[in-house]
């Protein structure tokens, strides 16, 4: 199952590799895969939490917007 979610904030690759970290934490992803052209996350996986993505995604400091 694949999902994208917009998020706002991002700027660089640091902000990259920060949220893919907490991404891929969680249980049932796979694979997290953010893009700063787009302002959004490709995620990868099962049972996955849009809840606990939203979680994960405000404590690395940005914003997931509809």
């Amino acid at each position: 199952m694949n999902i994208t979610v917009n998020v706002e904030g991002m700027s660089c690759q640091h902000c990259v590799a920060n949220v893919k970290g907490k991404l891929e934490a969680l249980d049932g992803i796979t694979e997290a895969t953010p893009s700063l052209q787009d302002g959004n996350v490709v995620i990868e996986g099962s049972k996955l939490d849009v809840e606990a993505i939203r979680q994960a995604v405000s404590e690395a400091g940005y914003s997931v917007t509809d």
